[in-house]
């Protein structure tokens, strides 16, 4: 089973849907004693940072979460459900689960660029990956999104992109 965290803020509905189109069984995840059932786990993500750490913190899931991790078990943060694994965001003020060593930055302004940035982009992988291999000529992702991550270790770049001046990753 793949685990969906519920935190009650993540677009559950739209990734168990996917999730179930690849054929895989989804278990919405409200305990810890769900995480024995499941063999990967996603926390889903779509709002802001600051409320979605406090609803993450009510779960009581936070520890079971970093364990999971740290264990090296099979993970995905979806936009904010990524985010969330960081130190910090500049979204908001309160402190992120700190997996990931890094922050959240919000995307600067340039001339004719947009922010948020919303569109289809082609990823470029740095490296190969369970989700992505290196030379892959497409790997189009649609984005809509205000902020990019920025970790302290540029090794767990997966892929990247170019928006204006800066790569995203």
């Amino acid at each position: 089973k793949i685990g969906l965290i519920d935190y009650g803020m993540g677009n559950i509905h739209s990734v168990k849907k996917a999730i179930e189109n690849l054929e895989e069984e989804v278990l919405v995840v409200e305990n810890s004693t769900q995480f024995n059932e499941c063999k990967a786990l996603i926390i889903p993500g779509q709002g802001a940072f600051d409320p979605a750490i406090e609803n993450l913190d009510k779960t009581g899931l936070i520890e079971n979460l970093k364990e999971w991790v740290n264990k090296g078990n099979s993970f995905l943060g979806i936009c904010l459900g990524l985010q969330l694994l960081f130190e910090l965001s500049d979204e908001g003020n309160r402190r992120g689960l700190g997996i990931i060593k890094g922050v959240i930055k919000k995307i600067p302004y340039e001339v004719n660029q947009r922010v948020p940035h919303i569109g289809w982009c082609n990823l470029i992988p740095t490296k190969n990956s369970k989700l992505l291999k290196m030379h892959e000529p497409d790997n189009w992702f649609y984005f809509d999104h205000s902020y990019y991550a920025s970790p302290i270790n540029e090794k767990i770049i997966s892929a990247k992109f170019g928006y204006g001046s800066i790569d995203l990753t």
